[in-house]
């Protein structure tokens, strides 16, 4: 099982696991035995709150049952991904106008339904007042760390995130994946925005403040830069062992000026590519590893999951893979299939596979 990704680490020896004493080693465990046993969990980005034609409007009183996954596939995701966006300003809203009250009552929902729930955070920009993708200014995570014009400011905004993801539960382990995308440079925490050092003191700084300062221990920290490039590079900005749970990655498909088969076939290169060199370091480091965030905007390939997407990571131990969300405002914005699109039952056989976790 899995042949192609272990022999990569011949000599590295089995993965060291600690005991089970607390809902997140729980989990850790959960996750490698997905990865030891060839199992990969399928989640989606904001998959209870709306989809491609709805939209959850109670946020106190919805059943949180519909989904547009389960619409196609008569099962929920395994992985309910959620963004903090927006919880640094003390908003009711993520930047996605999802209210906080109505996340925190669909995390808890999926951890009763027998799933896991991971968190990526947007914040605004500190020093400029733009949104994350404001990288006007290459002073601001300098702005934030320990003496900065902005420090103060932003552990206020360390401090919103550490009372929403304890008022999940103390006992619900929960992913968090702040910082990514972080070698790329359209966030104001990318390559070109700080220096390797500056970001690994931004990440060790929230990594302090949750686990030491507030004491939130039920946190799997996952760092996960984006796609595309080489192993030095994905290392380059690593914040330490010490700081990390899951090492893991964002890559999309994109079509761009070729063709849709040039694009699936670059897309299924480049997953390759970047597994192969990931599964080494996972077992370098002895980490889990994952598929953070993929995709196909509007999913132009008719068999996309079964051709494109599941032969390109099977051979891998990701514990799972987050597709991102399905905009119920944007017609054209979604990356799961919905009741009534016209390649839904390739999603439908996706999720049938012998490989492919979701929550029956």
């Amino acid at each position: 099982m899995l042949l192609a990704a272990l022999a990569l680490c011949v000599g590295c020896g089995p993965r060291d696991k600690k005991p089970m004493e607390t809902p997140k080693d729980e989990l850790v465990h959960r996750l490698f035995t997905y990865a030891e046993e060839g199992k990969i969990a399928y989640g989606h980005q904001d998959d209870l709150f709306y989809g491609h034609n709805w939209l959850v409007t109670d946020a106190e009183n919805d059943p949180l049952e519909r989904s547009d996954v389960k619409d196609v596939t008569g099962k929920y995701p395994v992985i309910l991904g959620c963004d903090l966006g927006g919880i640094e300003l003390g908003a009711d809203e993520n930047l996605d106008g999802v209210p906080f009250d109505l996340m925190r009552r669909a995390a808890q929902k999926q951890v009763e339904r027998g799933g896991i729930v991971t968190f990526s955070w947007h914040p605004r920009n500190p020093l400029t007042g733009g949104d994350a993708w404001d990288v006007s200014s290459d002073q601001v995570v300098k702005s934030i760390l320990k003496g900065g014009e902005k420090e103060r400011e932003f552990r206020t905004w360390l401090s919103r995130v550490a009372d929403f993801l304890e008022s999940i539960g103390p006992d619900v382990p929960v992913v968090f994946r702040p910082w990514h995308e972080n070698i790329g440079s359209w966030f104001w925490w990318g390559g070109k925005l700080c220096s390797a050092q500056e970001y690994q003191e931004l990440y060790r700084m929230t990594w302090l403040y949750l686990t030491k300062d507030r004491g939130l221990t039920n946190i799997l920290w996952c760092y996960s830069p984006n796609g595309d490039v080489k192993p030095e590079e994905y290392m380059s900005r690593y914040p330490g062992d010490e700081f990390v749970d899951i090492l893991g990655v964002d890559s999309y498909e994109y079509v761009g000026n070729g063709t849709v088969a040039d694009a699936s076939a670059r897309f299924k290169g480049e997953l390759r590519r970047i597994l192969t060199f990931l599964t080494a370091l996972s077992y370098e480091h002895n980490k889990l590893m994952c598929l953070s965030e993929t995709g196909y905007e509007g999913i132009k390939y008719p068999t996309w999951w079964t051709e494109i997407l599941e032969p390109a990571v099977r051979e891998y131990p990701i514990s799972y893979l987050l597709t991102w969300r399905n905009a119920h405002d944007k017609p054209e914005h979604f990356y799961a299939a919905w009741k009534g699109f016209e390649n839904e039952a390739d999603m439908k056989a996706f999720s049938e596979l012998d490989n492919i976790l979701f929550l029956d």
